[in-house]
């Protein structure tokens, strides 16, 4: 007689609430406050009722996981990752892609919510640049007519106004086109475009 099939080990409570929330993300985006704790439950590969010892109801789970999607901390821990080998044009465009992602995904939940930010929490103040950025811009400082916070400001402007769907018109702007626009406009002039007397940003 074989033995019985054990049963798969239990996550850590944060790890199981971590897990339920990244499945929840993604069917938010498609469904809105409209989806089902079954089909969180089947994205999740657990039972409905395991998601009721997590979270007490749909809307705490919704609002956990909407606030997931606002913190930052992910996408700046993926400009981290970037290579610091490469030129600064394929370093920024890798860095405007990731962004755009952010800017994408936040942008498919308050269109799906009809929200502007996280339930439950006053509106943050709007952040600097990811410091990421700046440091790309650091070792160039000498290439630009600006600081290089002020550089990474612009690509972060350009990003959100090139990839948001209302800004962009519906055709939304290449990570390329957006580093091409910011890095080819902050760069020091050659002789013959000098004398145009393009003024500093």
């Amino acid at each position: 007689m074989s033995a019985p099939a054990r049963r798969a080990t239990p996550l850590p409570p944060e790890e199981r609430r971590a897990s339920i929330i990244a499945a929840t993300i993604p069917l938010l985006r498609l469904h809105g406050a409209a989806v089902t704790t079954a089909q969180i439950a089947m994205a999740a590969g657990i039972a409905e009722g395991t998601l009721f010892r997590v979270f007490p109801d749909k809307e705490s789970l919704i609002k956990a996981a909407i606030c997931t999607a606002f913190d930052p901390a992910p996408a700046e821990r993926e400009l981290d990752h970037i290579p610091a080998t490469g030129t600064l044009r394929d370093r920024l465009i890798a860095a405007v892609e990731i962004l755009q992602r952010r800017v994408g995904g936040i942008w498919q939940l308050v269109s799906m919510l009809g929200m502007t930010g996280p339930p439950g929490m006053p509106a943050p103040p709007a952040p600097g640049p990811p410091r990421r950025l700046i440091a790309m811009f650091e070792g160039h400082r000498d290439e630009l007519r600006c600081t290089p916070t002020q550089a990474a400001h612009l690509i972060r402007v350009m990003t959100f106004a090139g990839t948001h769907p209302r800004i962009s018109e519906g055709i939304p702007l290449t990570a390329a086109e957006i580093v091409a626009v910011v890095l080819d406009g902050i760069r020091i002039r050659s002789d013959l475009e000098a004398d145009a007397e393009v003024p500093p940003c």
